[in-house]
């Protein structure tokens, strides 16, 4: 039997990537791709070499108006390597720690990012990379418009769920004091941001997924893995 695609996409805050985490304990000759890691990335390489951007992330959008985020990746060295099954992103040589690119300044600029630059050759750079992967593993690929960059998914959950659950969640994994409000309507913003790039799709084969009422990543992912015939 040949390897399959699982894609995981979802709202801001739905738990996206512990249920691809978790999936890796229940598909046998798994890996998790993050496909919005690689995107983060190269944003996040941006602002590190971009002072203004640095201290003003809404400089963001001058500073990729119609530019190919894929040329930004190649000039800052950007890439992916696979590490205890999962990818995770070089910069320059340089591992990038999880907490800076999921931080919430990272994050808004990615959302910000998404609306304004050239994704094209990015979706070509990497459906080229689930294609060497998927000769070996099963691949749980996660990230954003992942119909796009990889139509031939076999199965693609979209997750869900309530705007109250997603800060909770969100403000556990920040981990510091934040304020709720705050972070509420950093998640709106980031929500719409998504929306208008077009990363809110369904298609016919997307399966939606709410974890609203799930009390841990277990269930979430249960409600995942009982649609997947391997």
């Amino acid at each position: 039997m040949s390897n399959i695609v699982i894609g995981i996409e979802g709202l801001v805050g739905s738990g996206k990537t512990s249920i691809c985490r978790e999936l890796l304990n229940l598909i046998p000759n798994s890996i998790v791709l993050h496909g919005g890691n690689l995107y983060r990335g190269a944003v996040y390489a941006l602002m590190c070499s971009n002072e203004s951007i640095s201290k003003d992330i809404n400089k963001i959008k001058e500073n990729l108006q119609n530019i190919d985020i894929s040329e930004i990746m190649k000039k800052l060295k950007v890439e992916f390597k696979l590490e205890n099954r999962e990818t995770v992103v070089y910069v320059d040589g340089k591992k990038v720690d999880e907490e800076k690119l999921q931080s919430e300044k990272a994050s808004m600029a990615v959302s910000m990012a998404g609306n304004t630059a050239d994704n094209s050759n990015l979706f070509i750079y990497l459906r080229k990379i689930i294609d060497e992967y998927k000769k070996q593993y099963n691949v749980i690929l996660s990230g954003r418009a992942i119909m796009e960059i990889y139509p031939d998914t076999n199965y693609h959950f979209f997750i869900t769920a309530s705007l109250e659950e997603r800060v909770k969640r969100k403000s556990i994994q920040y981990g510091k004091q934040i304020d709720l409000e705050e972070l509420k309507n950093h998640i709106i913003k980031r929500d719409k941001l998504q929306e208008e790039s077009g990363f809110y799709k369904e298609y016919e084969k997307t399966i939606k997924i709410d974890v609203t009422e799930c009390e841990n990543v277990q269930e979430s992912t249960n409600k995942v893995y009982k649609y997947i015939k391997m």
